[in-house]
């Protein structure tokens, strides 16, 4: 097989751009000589990797998994002429590491920090985005490992040989509210009375299980105010608009201070599980290095953990 290294950026830039004639343009060729390239290494390799039927151009399940290894390998002849040319400054890699909004701000400072306290010094580039986007980026190579909460309806859709996963720590969603001048919670989940419900949009991951949970207790309340970010879900609470699922760890001062409220018992409670992924076609060092470590002895907060171990 022989297959040229201007072949995968030119496959790499036609992932990116979606536009045959975008990635020819950003590759300072003309369209014809950018598609035959493309043709190349697909009769380099045998596979069919872009579906040209569709505008704009979508990936075929093999050229999903071939842009991780392209991807992979532009970077390390990349990372590689840095060294040479000293141009890197001895900083090494970066880790990038795309998280859900929640986990980007309630988990991942503490859990890079803690790394570093146990003596990782590894480089780290954060990306907070929805669930949906983390998948795609870690499915692509856009990013290097995935935060992300554990989704037991394995709604994700990873092959969990290709797109590894190991545990990171236990959370739970709660039912907040904002406090009366006595300190007391406004709303009560546990009365007869229909409530303000402070709700996640429509494909929200987190509302999956918030919803799963409202149906099973036959929960009376009037959705006020709806949105797919738990900080805004939380924001709304402390105004005392009604009452939200919010994680435990984005809210952790909020009822150290006493600003918010848990308005009902455990039965409202919603476990999570905190889980980092990559993907196992990925060959970078840092990623392999922390990966093993991780297995070894996974770095959990300890004020991340609120209830057993699944």
């Amino acid at each position: 097989m022989n297959l040229e290294s201007k072949w995968l950026e030119d496959f790499s830039a036609l992932a990116s751009t979606r536009s045959f004639s975008q990635a020819a343009e950003r590759r300072f060729v003309t369209q014809p000589a950018f598609s035959r390239r493309i043709r190349s290494l697909e009769a380099a390799l045998g596979l069919t990797l872009v579906n040209r039927s569709r505008t704009p151009i979508e990936l075929t399940e093999a050229g999903q998994l071939f842009l991780v290894t392209a991807r992979t390998v532009v970077d390390q002849l990349s990372e590689v002429l840095r060294h040479l040319h000293h141009l890197e400054g001895g900083q090494g890699e970066v880790v990038q590491v795309a998280a859900a909004h929640s986990l980007a701000s309630g988990f991942f400072p503490r859990w890079v920090a803690q790394l570093r306290n146990d003596g990782l010094n590894i480089a780290t580039r954060l990306v907070a985005t929805n669930v949906g986007d983390a998948v795609h980026a870690l499915r692509e190579g856009g990013c290097d490992l995935m935060l992300a909460f554990y989704d037991p309806d394995a709604a994700l859709q990873m092959d969990a040989e290709i797109f590894p996963s190991l545990h990171m720590g236990n959370t739970e969603m709660l039912p907040v509210c904002a406090v009366d001048a006595d300190g007391k919670p406004l709303f009560d989940l546990e009365g007869d009375a229909s409530v303000p419900l402070l709700a996640y949009s429509a494909g929200a991951f987190l509302g999956r299980s918030v919803n799963l949970l409202l149906r099973q207790r036959n929960l009376r309340y009037t959705t006020v105010y709806e949105t797919a970010m738990a900080d805004s879900l939380k924001s709304m609470a402390l105004e005392g608009m009604g009452i939200a699922w919010v994680p435990r760890l984005s809210m952790r001062g909020e009822l150290e201070r006493g600003e918010l409220a848990i308005c009902g018992s455990s039965q409202w409670h919603v476990p999570l599980e905190i889980r980092l992924y990559r993907c196992a076609l990925v060959r970078k060092a840092n990623v392999r290095l922390l990966w093993r470590k991780l297995e070894g002895a996974v770095t959990v907060d300890p004020k991340v953990s609120q209830s057993p171990e699944k």
